[in-house]
């Protein structure tokens, strides 16, 4: 899966906070995202962010 630094990714389920869109801080083995809600940032790994995602927003596209 293609996943760059900038890019915003909606996800399958929400953060606790209510939202399901995070923006891609690192990308490498691990991803590290932050909600774009309340700022938390995650460290998950490459596979379980892979399965969760159900669509990438590019940073050019918006």
């Amino acid at each position: 899966m293609d996943v760059r630094i900038g890019d915003k990714l909606l996800m399958k389920k929400p953060h606790p906070c209510g939202n399901n869109t995070f923006d891609v801080l690192r990308v490498g083995a691990d991803f590290r995202i932050r909600c774009s809600k309340c700022g938390r940032e995650v460290m998950l790994e490459r596979v379980k962010v892979e399965k969760n995602i159900k669509s990438i927003i590019r940073k050019e596209e918006e």
